[in-house]
This record gives structure tokens, sequence and C-alpha cells, in this order.
């Protein structure tokens, strides 16, 4: 074995103070990353080598295999792709294919696509364990393959595998596979991505003998010597463990956050730093490197990135010199990605938190502020053991799953909290069309005698569709446990190569489903003001909230503005209002209760939208709380867009009256703050809000400093403001790339501290 080879040309790098400027390499491969951006997660060079190891596996015994082969191909005849200025490498090829590839792959889109077996359900979305790869490397990971693939009882895997809890044997042994072909597909797999790792060390070397820049030729050779060591074998650095928790996640392909990375390479850090290795200075720009490749092989809209802080089992703030290094990444790097959580926790440092704020306040949209007690709490009372539950990251957004051991669906499905309401009122949902067509009942006051008959219809209704859900996802989980399969994923997560089943097959620890439910504040507004105005003052008829909603309001104004200012909304610190977040989300809840997974597991709400408040608003008709057919519904569960009246820190009041703790599927409460708050510059006053939605239960908290002006320059004259960042439902995304609907939806939210 190689010993782990020193850091080159250190001389050139000096410690930097806290807070310095990136250096001109990150500056260039920014750059880089803003003008090329990943089209796909699977390039088109990608999908034709997937394409031709599938055909060329046709005489696989099973599903999990020939999927296994195909993907061992694509990677060992990946090209490499090593551009200038990069000290971390590999991403997929974005190549412009030939006329015979693309006639190929159009030919195999065409034929073959229809025939390769559907893959419903939801992948990724998780960390996997990455202390096991930097323990072991991928070549120890292979030798306990096929150590468990020799042992006699892989013949026999009924007898060997734990079944998942609450788990019917019928439906059990419809998950179940060979655990010796599982095993062989984890062989195949293994050994497609150490020959990738050669293909890219062989190319780092060539592009060193034909260049004449002495430096970038040590750079490169640099980049080759770390890759004869890794992912294959241990990490034994600080430089190394990057590349190979790199090189393999992007090789994953899908939405893999890279869990808690300030935990899991501190120590090779301070070894390095201990011997002279590497410096301050060069740790920052190599944390930079990682950071900025996330943009180079994720497409925009959607979500990825990593955790930071939080506290270990017994609830001692884990923090150090790479939680502040990390966190600095976000002003060197300025992009969408990676999406970085500060997991806040009482006894750790104020610097963190102070630091946060001023990245916040100078217009970047990381880091989100998660509140650790909440969520492990969270994750206590759904059975993880301490040490589990202080090892979790946010799946993309703001989804909670555990590290190293989730096959957990998140944000599956997205219900609209709206369409049942609509369905009392006799309006078809899912359309926002206002034409006078479908069924329409007209209900009238004498329906519902009470304000509780009424809500207690509406969560009938919701039972109904949390149930369609439910029996909706579980076709799916069962589908994909026959015709699915990641075999090299599977290698990385716990338990499935103790259990000999991959994650599409129950090997995993978690299987929850989390379906997502959109549009709260609007429900919650939509009962107030039915509440108010139709049981409590009887100023008007259910029939006539019924008739408008259908008519989108035209012709009926003067209710629409009724609705809208005229009673109490969610957000303003009203406890008579506020109250039936804590009511909604009961119903939630109790819906949600009895169900289980495919798998045996749980289902575990979450209240956030990623862009599906947009989606579901447009085919969403008006609504009682005033708002117009088609128009975005709420963007997380804090107020809807402009019903925040009374500052704040009333918002964050109304967000924090109901418990946060069971929705480990996600919470996601944006604050929109302006420029003018910190006249001075001071973060203090953001510093207070922060810790006052985090003593009260707050989950999580997201905030935007850009003004009204800004975002109408940028929506006028987008080629100026192309790297415009902005956060939306749980992520954040280049404002100039949303949908005109979505531009309007970020526009209208309310900017506190404005004059």
């Amino acid at each position: 074995m190689k010993p782990s080879p020193p850091f080159r040309a250190s001389s050139n790098y000096i410690h930097r103070p806290a807070n310095a400027p990136a250096t001109p390499r990150i500056g260039r491969l920014r750059a880089h990353a803003m003008t090329h951006r990943a089209p796909a997660i699977r390039s088109d060079e990608g999908r034709l080598l997937w394409y031709r190891g599938w055909t060329q596996a046709a005489d696989a015994a099973s599903a999990i295999l020939r999927r296994a082969r195909a993907k061992a191909y694509m990677l060992a005849h990946s090209t490499p792709v090593i551009d200038p200025d990069e000290l971390i490498v590999g991403r997929p090829c974005y190549r412009k294919l030939d006329p015979d590839e693309r006639a190929e792959l159009d030919l195999f889109v065409r034929e073959l696509e229809p025939a390769v077996p559907g893959y419903p359900g939801q992948a990724s979305h998780m960390a996997i364990d990455y202390e096991k790869l930097l323990t072991l490397g991928v070549s120890g990971v292979r030798a306990e393959v096929e150590k468990r693939l020799r042992e006699p009882t892989v013949a026999h895997p009924e007898g060997r595998i734990d079944r998942p809890r609450e788990t019917s044997s019928d439906a059990w042994s419809l998950a179940a596979g060979d655990a010796a072909e599982f095993y062989r597909a984890c062989l195949v797999s293994l050994d497609g991505l150490l020959l990738l790792a050669e293909r890219y060390a062989a190319r780092a070397r060539a592009l060193a003998r034909a260049t004449h820049d002495g430096k970038r030729r040590d750079e490169l050779d640099g980049i080759a010597e770390v890759l004869d060591r890794v992912p294959a074998h241990p990490a034994k650095s600080f430089r190394e463990a990057l590349q190979s928790v790199h090189f393999v996640t992007a090789f994953l392909e899908g939405l893999y956050q890279l869990g808690r990375p300030d935990r899991y390479l501190i120590d090779l850090y301070r070894r390095d730093v201990s011997f002279g290795r590497i410096d301050e200075a060069h740790a920052q720009e190599l944390i930079d490197c990682l950071c900025l490749l996330f943009n180079e092989y994720i497409p925009g809209g959607l979500a990825v990135g990593f955790m930071i802080g939080g506290a270990d089992a017994s609830g001692t703030p884990v923090t150090n010199e790479l939680t502040r290094m990390f966190l600095e990444s976000i002003g060197h790097t300025r992009m969408i990605y990676p999406g970085i959580g500060l997991c806040c926790v009482p006894g750790a440092p104020e610097d963190l938190l102070v630091r946060s704020c001023e990245l916040l306040r100078d217009g970047h949209t990381h880091p989100a502020l998660f509140n650790d007690r909440i969520i492990t709490e969270g994750l206590r009372g759904y059975g993880l053991s301490p040490s589990e539950a202080c090892e979790y990251i946010h799946s993309t957004c703001v989804e909670i799953t555990p590290i190293a051991s989730s096959a957990v669906w998140v944000a599956s499905p997205y219900i609209n909290l709206l369409d049942p309401l609509l369905e009392l009122l006799g309006i078809d949902a899912g359309t926002a069309d206002v034409s006078p067509v479908g069924t329409f009942r007209s209900p009238t006051a004498d329906a519902w005698r009470s304000f509780d008959d009424f809500t207690s219809d509406y969560r009938i209704a919701l039972g109904r569709r949390v149930n369609e859900a439910v029996a909706e996802q579980n076709r799916m989980q069962a589908e994909r446990s026959r015709t699915g399969g990641d075999a090299l994923v599977s290698c990385f997560v716990r338990d499935c190569l103790e259990r000999g089943r991959d994650v599409d097959r129950g090997g995993a620890r978690y299987n929850w489903i989390m379906p997502s439910f959109v549009g709260m504040a609007n429900l919650i507004d939509s009962l107030s003001a039915i509440r108010e105005l139709v049981f409590r003052r009887r100023r008007i008829g259910i029939d006539d909230v019924a008739r408008a909603l259908r008519a989108n309001f035209v012709g009926s104004e003067d209710l629409l503005r009724l609705l809208r200012d005229g009673t109490p909304a969610y957000g303003n610190d009203d406890d008579a209002v506020d109250s039936l977040a804590s009511e909604v989300t009961g119903w939630i809840r109790e819906a949600l209760e009895p169900c289980r997974t495919y798998r045996g597991d749980r289902f575990i709400p979450s209240l956030f939208c990623w862009i599906m408040h947009e989606k579901l608003g447009s085919d969403t008709p008006a609504t009682p709380d005033g708002r117009r057919a088609g128009f975005p519904l709420g963007d997380g569960s804090g107020p809807a867009q402009g019903r925040e009246r009374a500052g704040p820190t009333a918002s964050i009041l109304s967000s924090t009256k109901w418990d946060h703790r069971p929705f480990i599927g996600g919470i996601a409460v944006n604050l929109k703050l302006s420029r003018r708050m910190f006249p001075d510059g001071s973060v203090a006053p953001l510093v207070a809000l922060v810790r006052t939605y985090l003593e009260r239960g707050g989950f999580e908290l997201q905030v935007n400093v850009v003004g009204r002006e800004t975002l109408l320059a940028a929506r006028e004259h987008p080629e100026e403001y192309a790297d415009l960042v902005v956060r939306i439902g749980g992520y954040s995304d280049y404002f100039t790339k949303l949908s005109p609907a979505m531009q309007e939806e970020v526009i209208l939210r309310t900017e506190h501290g404005a004059e």
C-alpha cells in the first residue's frame, strides 16, 4: 500500500484570516460552473453507455444483477472529465455525441426504453455511510461482500434476514430476493466504480504529460496519486477523504447528501495539519472546490448538500475548525449548491450563528438554520436511539432521514390540503378552470350546523385523500421490489449487506414514506374566514363562498376584499387563528398514524413544498382565503404570501404555536427581510429572531435578504442578474430561472424591515 502523498506546493499557501476572500482558482471554477450548468444528472454519454450495458446483460438472472451490470458498464466506459484548475475531480461527461452515437441512443430510447421494466417511486435523498467508505475503502467493502457471498446461509436468505417490523409474511415474501444474486450485483457495481477511478488516474497523468505548466503538472500528478489510493483504499489524508467522498457520491447518480463532513473529516484534517501536510488556506480551497462541484453535475431546481454542527448522542455540541470552514465556503462559492444546513444547538459557539446571520445578511441563501434539539427529539419519538438520532441529514430540502441507514421516500407524495376543502364546497379540485362545467352542488349553511361539523367532514375528506395516496405509494414500493435495485448504493447503507437485501427490497434499517402536505397556511386562513364570516358573524352563506370561488371572484370583488382583509390570518400572533394550525397538524398526524408502508414501516408527515406550491397552485381553483385560481399556494408552513401584517416576530410566534417534532418529513419557514433591516450592518436583530424561533421549538428557518426593487429589476433585466439566488420552499434557485408565477410568488412575500 502506497503512503499518502504529501500536499504538493504547500509553500504556495499561507494562513488566511477568517472571512478571507476566495482564491483566484475558486473564482475561475465558479465562473466555469455558472456557464456550464449540468443539464441532467445522467449525461447523454451516460445514457448511451447504460443502454449498451443493459443490452449486453440480457442474460442476467435477475433485475438487480442486470441493473448492476448496466451501471458497471457505464462507469467502466465513461469519459473522465478533469478541467483546468480542478483539484477534486469526477463528474459525468456532457460531451456532444457524434452522429453515430446519437443515432444509437435515439434507437435505444425508441426501441429499448419502453421494454425496460418500470422503476417507480424514489431513490437517493439520503446520505450513505461515509465513515465506512473512508475506513474500509471500496476494496474493503468488496472484501466484506465476498465474505458474505461465501457464507453457507446465503443459499437460504429467508432464515437469516430480519423482517421489517409489522410486515406480514406474505408482503415480505414479495419483497424477498436472492441474497447471493444481490451480493453478485454488489461486486459487479463496485468493480465498475474501481475501473472508473483507474481511468481518472490515467487521464490525470496523461494531462500532466501534455502540459507545459509546471505547477499544473504537479497538481495533475497529485490528483493521479490520490486516485491511485481512493476510493479503492481507506483515506489517509484530508485531501484523499474529500476526493473519495466526492467521487463515490457523484457516480451514485442522484440527490445524495454528504452527511456531516465536519464530523467524519476532522481527524484526518487535524492529523494533516499536525504533520505539516496541509494548512488552513489550502484546506479551505479544497473545500471550496468540493462545494463547487455540486453545481457541475446536479441540474438546477433541485437540492443537494450537507449539514454541519449539531450535538452528539449526549447532547454535547459538535463543532470544530471544519464547521467554520464549510460555513465560509458559502461566501466563496455563492451558488445554489450545496444546500448547507447549520444544526443549531444550545451551547454551541456564538460565532457560528452570528457568522451564519452575516452570510444571510449579505444576500446568501445558505445556511438554512435547523433546530437540532427538536429534530433529535422527533427522531427519538419514532424509535431511533440517541446515537442514531444525532446523525441525521436534510435529505435535499428539509426532509430528515437517518444517515447511513435510510431507504426513506421523502415528499411522497405531495398532498394538496385545499383539495378536500374544495370537495366539501362542491368544487372540482385539481383544475383552476373557472368555466361553469363539472359537477356542482350548492351547499347551504344548513348542511353544517356548526364549524365543528364542517371541520369534521373535512377530516373525513382528508382521510380519504391520505388513504388513496398511501395505497399508491405502496403499489409503487411493491413494484419497485420486483423491478428495481441499486446494489452500489446498498453497499453503503445499513443493514443491506447484513440482511442480504438491496435498498429496494427492504435491506435498509429505515423505510419510512414521508408525504408532504402543501397549502397549510391557505387552509388555515380559509378555515378562519369560513368560521368568522359563515358561522360566527353569519354575514354570508357557505353557498355564497362556493359561488365566488367557482367564478374566481369575478363579480364578487367585495367578498374577495372581505376574505383577504376582513378576517384573521395566520402569521400575526393571533391565538384564535393560530390555534387552527394545531388542529390542522393534528388532523394530518391522525390520518397517517395507522398507515404502514409496503415494507412495514411508518408514514411520517412533512409540511414543505419544494416547488410544488406553484405546481399544485396552478391547478387549484380559488380558495376561501382570497387566493385567486392558479396562484401558488403558501410556500411552507409559515404564513401565506402577503398575509403577515404584524412584523417578523409575530410571524415567528404564529409559526411556533404547534408541535414541530412529529413532522420529521420536513418543515420550512421562509422569512423575507429587507436590507434596510441592517442599517449599520449589525445582525443582532436577525440573531434575536432566529433565537426566538429556535427557543420556541421551530424546526427550520430559511432567510431571504433581498429587496423588492432588486427582484423587479432582475425580472426586467435577467441578463444582469444571472447569479441572483433566492430561497424557495426548502431549497435555493436562481431567480431568473424561475417561472413567471414563481417569480411573482417570491416578490409578493411579505418583506419585513422595509420603511
